[in-house]
């Protein structure tokens, strides 16, 4: 079971880091570099008020003054013409995006499009706009559930055949792997524990 496991690793990896992202806030993560993320979104409006100041906690206090030389910069542009504004903005955009993300230590690849709004991150913010927290733990909760069903449905299908053959039983082997980890994830996202601790995984809340 050991080397099955080892076997595994990366597959564990990559459904832990996805179950972080789904169930843990990441700021660095947190759609900070799109047009349509909390950091544009109050970028546009500090524009239009000519206020630089609710801009100034997205970066560090030694970037305050890059910051504040590019909004002036970027006031005095966008006041030429609409396309001048179109462009100054962007400009500015970019440099409290990338300023900021350099601040968390995350590489800048550019202003993303806008997003449609369904992710979870996306609801995360919706979910703080709205003051209330109800549809996002909704989806935590159908999402998380929905993996857990499938990756049982399969395990205990191909346990049922298991003793057919040395295949089938190696198809239940990894069904039964992929299954486990996956619930052993989503314990430790959520509870920062694992396997043979107390944290309560999300089956045992269907019970209350």
């Amino acid at each position: 079971m050991k080397e099955i496991r080892d076997g595994f690793k990366g597959f564990v990896a990559i459904t832990f880091l996805a179950l972080t992202i789904l169930l843990v806030p990441q700021t660095s993560l947190a759609h900070c570099d799109t047009l349509d993320g909390p950091v544009v979104v109050e970028a546009r409006d500090a524009l239009t008020k000519g206020n630089v100041y609710p801009l100034l906690k997205w970066v560090k206090a030694e970037e305050e003054k890059e910051i504040n030389e590019a909004f002036i910069k970027t006031l005095a542009v966008r006041k030429l013409n609409p396309e001048a504004q179109k462009l100054a903005d962007m400009y500015f955009f970019e440099t409290l995006v990338r300023i900021h993300r350099a601040g968390e230590g995350a590489p800048y690849t550019g202003i993303k499009a806008t997003e449609t709004g369904e992710t979870v991150v996306a609801k995360a913010d919706q979910a703080l706009e709205k003051g209330s927290i109800d549809g996002l733990a909704k989806a935590i909760v159908t999402h998380t559930e929905k993996g857990i069903r499938e990756r049982f449905s399969h395990a205990l299908e191909t346990r049922k055949h298991s003793h057919e053959s040395v295949q089938a039983g190696r198809e239940y082997v990894k069904a039964y792997v992929t299954y486990i980890h996956y619930v052993e994830g989503v314990a430790q996202a959520v509870g920062g524990k694992g396997h043979g601790t107390e944290a309560a995984s999300p089956a045992s809340h269907n019970k209350h």
